[in-house]
């Protein structure tokens, strides 16, 4: 065990916001706290909790945890909880480091040799959508995700929705599956037809169809729909996502560990998300570092 000796934190372009503790017996960590658009307010946020944890042995993960969020009368919400994120995987990364193994077997040993992923193709425009997808099947993967439309107005021609089935039919034709991301675009008048018009292509699941501030249009949303509803990376913290697994209105929850309490909280949203069944999937688009550190090495 060693108490924190420092705690810096440093910009990476294009957007990326790291952050580095040291022991006092010079052993270091690194994690992430990047918030797209918003790097001076995770900075200050940052600059306000680092003057508190000097001083703490870096292995008392969860008090250091616990006494960043319970200290500030003010607390959740983007800014706030990337930068608990930042500190708490670079704590991980440290304690990987020391012990010389990766974080999983800190927390608990593995449960799997390899795990299904995706990868993003993009797709503003439909015609770009097939290039790309023929590129991720050349690399092996066998599911994609992809963005599902441009912004929609409250109530539009159902002639918009065409794109959107075009875009899906064509990944489908080559044999992968997908993923929709609408990354909260839709109103509920619109994100109702089009849910409907989807189904005879069984997308893998569709991703925040409508923005989590309204969680009664989700849970109605849900009920009026076979596919899988994806959401989670505008959720912070496991009182977040609490009304949504209650509601039975999410079946694939996607924290970001960046912006979510880091690996700490990501994991009790993991625990508390697999006692409704639902499924977890990562949100993971940022830097280099959290998905990367000693936790996966």
């Amino acid at each position: 065990m060693a108490p924190i000796k420092s705690i810096e934190y440093f910009r990476v372009k294009p957007r990326w916001l790291f952050v580095k503790v040291t022991d006092n017996e010079d052993k270091f960590g690194w994690g992430e706290a990047t918030l797209e658009g918003h790097t001076q307010a995770v900075e200050g946020a940052l600059d306000e909790i680092i003057g508190r944890l000097v001083g703490y042995e870096a292995d008392d993960i969860e008090h250091i945890w616990q006494t960043i969020w319970r200290l500030g009368f003010y607390r959740g919400g983007p800014v706030f909880m990337s930068a608990l994120s930042g500190i708490d995987i670079a704590l991980w990364d440290l304690k990987g480091r020391r012990l010389n193994v990766p974080v999983y077997q800190l927390l608990g040993g593995k449960v799997r040799n390899k795990v299904q992923v995706y990868a993003w193709i993009g797709g503003d425009r439909p015609s770009d959508v097939e290039v790309a997808a023929k590129a991720r099947l050349a690399q092996g993967l066998k599911c994609v995700k992809m963005n599902a439309t441009e912004d929609m107005n409250w109530l539009d021609s159902p002639s918009v929705l065409d794109s959107c089935i075009e875009r899906i039919k064509q990944v489908k034709a080559l044999g992968l599956d997908a993923g929709l991301d609408f990354h909260g675009r839709l109103h509920r008048p619109m994100a109702k037809q089009l849910a409907k018009a989807l189904e005879p292509y069984r997308p893998l699941f569709i991703e925040e169809p409508l923005l989590v501030e309204h969680p009664e249009a989700i849970k109605q949303l849900s009920q009026h729909t076979t596919i899988p509803i994806a959401f989670g990376e505008r959720l912070y913290t496991r009182w977040d996502v609490k009304r949504f697994l209650e509601d039975a209105s999410v079946d694939v929850l996607q924290p970001d560990i960046a912006h979510a309490g880091g690996i700490s909280e990501t994991k009790r949203i993991a625990t508390m998300a697999e006692t409704y069944d639902v499924a977890i999937a990562p949100h993971c688009p940022l830097g280099e570092i959290y998905p990367f550190s000693s936790f996966i090495s």
